[in-house]
């Protein structure tokens, strides 16, 4: 298994560390975090493993952080709609 394979496992299980704690903010900050190593990771991944490793990296971020990819989907609607800034 490559570096950056176990690096995204170990995020991973971090991610699903913090899911376990309750939280006020709804993980909000947590998520934050998470995106900001994430995305390099993810890109680490796709360098080291291929396009097909890196796809299937990227969908597991994506059903760990789904709420963002949710958000920023409907926020890519609005924008198709002209609703830029509301």
């Amino acid at each position: 298994m490559t570096s950056s394979l176990m690096l995204a496992c170990l995020w991973c299980i971090l991610a699903n560390v913090i899911a376990m704690f309750p939280s006020k903010k709804k993980h909000w900050p947590a998520a934050y975090v998470l995106m900001t190593f994430g995305v390099p990771l993810l890109g680490f991944v796709f360098w080291e493993n291929g396009i097909w490793i890196g796809f299937l990296v990227l969908l597991a971020a994506m059903s760990i952080l789904r709420w963002p990819v949710v958000f920023f989907l409907r926020w890519l609607k609005g924008l198709g709609r002209g609703q830029v800034g509301a």
